[in-house]
């Protein structure tokens, strides 16, 4: 039986070792995309949504452009919505649903799923790390040792402050509102506000939404 590569083993969040050629390239792909997206000047709203899927490594093809500009823009009305800049490891990694927000100064380190449910807000400077080291020195062995990583999932209609850090293998539930400057560091339930050093649960939000349909649901 072969081997798992590193980058299999990265995406089922086992150790591995990140300085390899494939997973070098890999960002390296990545992070010049974020860079054509944050350089960009004035350009029309296709085009945004042209370099955003550039780094996702999302390959969709566009619909067909349309003679008028209001109504070609309105082709993507419920595409996300990103401010540059931002910086993502990976891309592939990262999945967003349709009517997100994202404020400028966003970080995310996708060594393993990270998903944003539709309709979530970010506020701005706003970093989710779903990759981790080992605690051990001798085993962590800086940049010659092996990391891992766990998958972080936003819920829908979720409200993230500026200035969040979210920590792997968080999960935030549907509805929920992350006051600023917060560290999350374990699960949020769906429809309730926290907000802290660590993070604690506030409140519960009264809400006439249905609890039931508290899916993470992030599409490309």
């Amino acid at each position: 039986m072969a081997q798992p590569t590193e980058k299999e083993k990265m995406l089922r969040g086992e150790l591995y070792c990140a300085f390899t050629p494939e997973l070098i390239a890999d960002r390296a792909r990545c992070k010049w995309a974020c860079k054509r997206f944050n350089d960009s000047d004035e350009v029309p709203r296709r085009r945004q949504v042209e370099l955003w899927r550039d780094i996702l490594d999302d390959h969709t093809p566009l619909p067909p452009p349309l003679d008028d500009p209001a109504a070609d823009e309105a082709l993507f009305e419920n595409e996300p919505w990103v401010e540059s800049p931002i910086r993502i490891d990976y891309g592939f990694n990262t999945k967003v649903g349709q009517g997100v927000f994202i404020n400028f100064n966003c970080v995310i380190l996708d060594t393993c799923l990270v998903t944003i449910g539709a309709r979530t807000l970010f506020g701005p400077n706003v970093s989710i790390y779903s990759g981790t080291h080992p605690l051990d020195p001798a085993l962590r062995n800086g940049t010659k040792g092996p990391e891992l990583g766990k998958e972080v999932h936003i819920g829908e209609d979720c409200w993230i402050g500026g200035d969040v850090n979210i920590l792997p293998g968080v999960t935030i539930g549907k509805g929920a509102t992350i006051g600023a400057g917060s560290v999350v560091t374990k699960d949020v339930p769906a429809f309730h506000v926290a907000a802290g050093n660590p993070t604690r649960i506030i409140r519960r939000i009264e809400t006439p939404m249905d609890l039931a349909t508290s899916k993470t649901d992030a599409q490309t």
